[in-house]
Parts: structure tokens; sequence; C-alpha cells
């Protein structure tokens, strides 16, 4: 059993705030978990607190009880909790030690001096049981976000602990990744093991979860069963900050994107390709013959996982060499100078944050003119009352909209978002939308990788999905184009589309 007892805690950058505040919970052996709630209320600190990362690696100030299975978490070794405890964080490149996947699949077997033979045993059974068949042999770097997730589970699982944490497993997942990702937690289920998730995306833990804990201002406000989360009304989940737990059910508060956007005065696409062709060694990783997106619309990328929607922002942006031929707004634009036309809001955000305060990161490289808009910026994404924190303290989705921020105060003409719903609640989803739509008339093109069905349908035009490097279809938002993009999210196997019955899909 765990038990987090009257625990209070404190990160040593967090601003003098506590992240947990008298925070109590008792986990049985083979529960299955559900921390949910807010950005920023809690539910990372509870996971490190139960996998010993606090006091171990994350120090701060730390009291009340944490009791992993009869033992005191902050009194026992990060080695021998890890034998008890295994961890799967939201972005797994952050716990790989391997260039290829067998050797991480075996890793934590051999950190606990398993013999040769067992730990071949035990790879067997994780590739078997998690259907990782066709993902041994390969090159790490070569796998894309949910591959890479999987790996993970799958080395975790290999080394056989009772009790699994994951922190936002599905955040940069395609619907098959997380479909696969749902069945791998059901074979944890099965075998009654401990399972403790922090998730924004709830629809695929419905059949998994025995309850779900929402956290608000880091203590437990309530729990809920999969029934109850199910028969709360739109306004109910709204209030909570929590996504539906319905995957084709679709909830806004505010006005739906235009999309009848308004085209340029020239009447020129906002974005011109001709014969592109990229390659990483000697394999083609993207192929686009010919492509033009429209003026000031805002077109969401999708397709699955490697597809190549990555590989085409780092195109525009003028990351990658290439052959072929780009224009921004019927300007042939060379690979060097694409940088000044642009900004991307990276999938891993840390990589972007180097200020000391928020108010510095938005603010950054910014006139002083634009830099006056650093508080507007800040108050409607949710921010202001952080502005003096340094970035790093923030929670991931917190994180997420202060590089948000950054980039619509740079104001450049083409705005690119790589996966910018990872890590974010409803209402973060909710306001990363309405700035969408309010700068898209100001802005050449907004493009969008997402694989976040809810923001597709918040602010999006238009929708280009790709297929192996090729571009499979690229169409307008009006109905038909709604009726393609809900086929192309709503067809996981195993995931809650027919959970209750309730096969439907809503915009209210």
């Amino acid at each position: 059993m765990i038990e987090l007892k009257n625990v209070n805690y404190k990160y040593p950058s967090g601003g003098g705030e506590n992240s947990l505040f008298d925070f109590s919970i008792q986990i049985k052996e083979g529960e299955f978990i559900v921390l949910c709630g807010k950005s920023g209320c809690g539910k990372t600190t509870v996971t490190r607190l139960i996998n010993g990362l606090i006091p171990h690696f994350y120090e701060g100030t730390l009291t009340g009880e944490v009791t992993v299975n009869g033992m005191d978490a902050a009194k026992t070794e990060l080695s021998q909790m890890a034998g008890m405890v295994g961890s799967v964080f939201q972005n797994p490149k952050s716990q790989f030690f391997n260039v290829d996947t067998d050797g991480e699949l075996a890793f934590g077997c051999e950190n606990m001096a398993m013999p040769r033979q067992e730990i071949a045993s035990s790879v067997k059974r994780a590739a078997r049981s998690l259907a990782l068949d066709n993902l041994l042999g390969r090159n790490i770097f070569h796998l894309s976000g949910g591959e890479k997730q999987q790996i993970a589970c799958g080395s975790v699982y290999a080394a056989n602990p009772p009790i699994y944490v994951l922190d936002e497993p599905s955040s940069n997942m395609d619907a098959k990744a997380i479909g696969r990702l749902q069945k791998i937690l059901a074979v944890l289920k099965k075998e009654k093991k401990t399972v403790i998730i922090s998730e924004h995306r709830l629809y695929y833990l419905m059949e998994l979860a025995d309850r779900f804990a929402y956290m608000q201002n880091g203590k437990i406000a309530r729990c809920f069963s999969s029934a109850d989360m199910l028969r709360m009304e739109n306004e109910q989940m709204a209030a909570l900050g929590l996504r539906s737990p319905v995957q084709n059910k679709v909830f806004y508060t505010g006005e739906q994107g235009n999309r009848e956007h308004k085209q340029s005065k020239a009447n020129l696409p906002a974005i011109q390709i001709d014969r592109l062709r990229c390659r990483r060694g000697a394999q083609e990783v993207l192929s686009i013959p010919k492509l033009e997106i429209p003026a000031y619309s805002v077109t969401a990328i999708v397709g699955e996982n490697g597809a190549g929607k990555s590989t085409l922002f780092e195109v525009l942006c003028g990351f990658l060499r290439h052959e072929g031929n780009i224009w921004f707004n019927g300007e042939k634009v060379k690979r060097s100078k694409r940088p000044r036309h642009s900004y991307m809001v990276m999938q891993d955000v840390n990589r972007q944050l180097f200020c000391a305060s928020v108010s510095e990161e938005v603010s950054l490289g910014l006139s002083a003119e634009k830099a006056e808009l650093t508080d507007g910026l800040l108050e409607r994404m949710g921010l202001k009352s952080y502005k003096d924190r340094h970035p790093v303290s923030l929670s991931g989705g917190q994180k997420q909209r202060v590089a948000i921020c950054a980039a619509m105060g740079a104001k450049k003409a083409l705005m690119l978002y790589d996966e910018p719903t990872s890590g974010l609640d409803f209402d973060g989803m909710h306001r990363l939308c309405e700035l969408i739509k309010q700068n898209a008339e100001k802005t050449l093109s907004t493009l969008i990788i997402t694989h976040d069905f809810e923001l597709v349908m918040g602010c999006c035009t238009h929708v280009l999905r790709l297929d192996k490097g090729k571009v499979a279809e690229f169409y307008p938002l009006n109905a038909a184009g709604i009726s393609k993009i809900k086929s192309c999210f709503i067809q996981t196997e195993g995931v809650n589309a027919t959970l209750t019955g309730r096969n439907y899909f809503e915009i209210l």
C-alpha cells in the first residue's frame, strides 16, 4: 500500500509557494489511480514523492509522511525505490540511456543486476506482452514520440516492479499510439499492478481507472469514479478544468473558430511548396511535389507519429537542408532567410526557455513597444500571477503557456506550434484557441502539429494530413471536413468511443 499523510512540499525555485498543502491519500495494492486537475495543481509532485525523486533529486522543503510498501520514501535510497516503483515520464527522452531499443528494454534489469539469461527472458516477455516486437532492433533516435513512449513503458515493465507511476504519458501520442498505450495499461491492470497516472486526457482511462483523484491547490478536492465522470455535464467538466471523458465529445465555452477565414488582399497563398524533398541520411522522409496553404488560415497538421510533421516544420523554419522551393506570400525565400519570418513553439518547451523570470521570457528579444504587450499576453493565458517566477519552477502546462506567450509576442508572419496542448488542461487549451483565433487575421499563416481533436475543432480552418512523408489530404474544415477529421481521430480500437453507448459528437 502507498500512503501520503499530511504532506507539505515546496520546490526550492517555487517562488516561496507550496506545491502540496497538507496532502493525504491512501492507494491500495493493485489499485489504478488517475491524478487529474488544472495545470500546477500538484499532480507531478505527487508522482515524484511516490518514486522517491522528492526529496532525493528535487530537494525542496518536505514535511509529512510518504510510505511505499512499508518503506519511508524520504529515507530509502533511490536505487532501492527503483526496484519497487517504475517511472514513465512525460518526455521519454529524459529517461533513455541507450541508442538501441533492445538495450533500453534491458537497461532497468541490468541496473538490478539480474542474471544475463533472466534479462533476456524479461525483455522477451515485455516485447510479447506489450506488443513491442516491431520496435526491437531499432535506433532510439529513429522512433516517433509515441514509439519512444512505448519503449519507456516496456523498459519499466521488463524490470517487473509492483508499482507504476506515469506522468502524462499520452501527451505527444497520436490516436493509434494512445490505443496501444491503453492496451499496455490494461495489461498492467490485469496483472494487478498498482498504477498511478497523472493525466489531462481522460477518455482512454475510463475503462481502466478505479478512481480519479481531482486535485486543486495542492490537495485532493474530490474523488470520482468513471461513472461519476461520464455523468457530469459539460459545464461541470469545464469548471473543474478537465478535458472531456468521451473521446468524440467536444465542448467549448466560447465562439467556434471562423471556418470562413479571410484571404490575402492579393489573393496569394501564405505558403507555396514546389518539388520539396527532404532526407535524413539515406532515407527520404518528406516528399511534397506541390502544396499551397491559404493566407490567414489556421492549419492543423495531423497524421500518425513519424508521418513527417515535425520535419515539415523544420524545413519551413529553415533548419533542414532540402531540395525544392518555398514561397512565403508570393516571395521565394531561401532557407537561410526563413528564420526571420517564422517562430516555432517546440514540442519540448524546456529547450527554448532561457530567462530568469516569466515576464523576461515573454519579452525576450522584443522591442520596448512590443514588450509592453507582455502583461496582456500573460493575463490572457492565465499566467500574470507567475510573471516574476522562474520558468523552470512552473508545471509542464504552465511552461507550455509561457512559450506560447513568447511566440505570440514575437508577431512573426508564420507561427508554428508543435503539439502546443501537451500538458495543457481544459482552461489552458481554451485560452490558446481564443488567442490563435484573435491573432489569425494578423498572422500570414498559423500551422499547428497536433494529435488533439479538441484543439483542431477549437480554432482551425484547414487540415493537412501527412502520411509517410507525403500529403495524404488537404481540406478546409467545413461540414465535410469536420466529418473527415472526426474519422481521422475517432478510430482507435479499445478507446471509449462506444463505452457507454454515448457515441456522439458535440460542439456547444
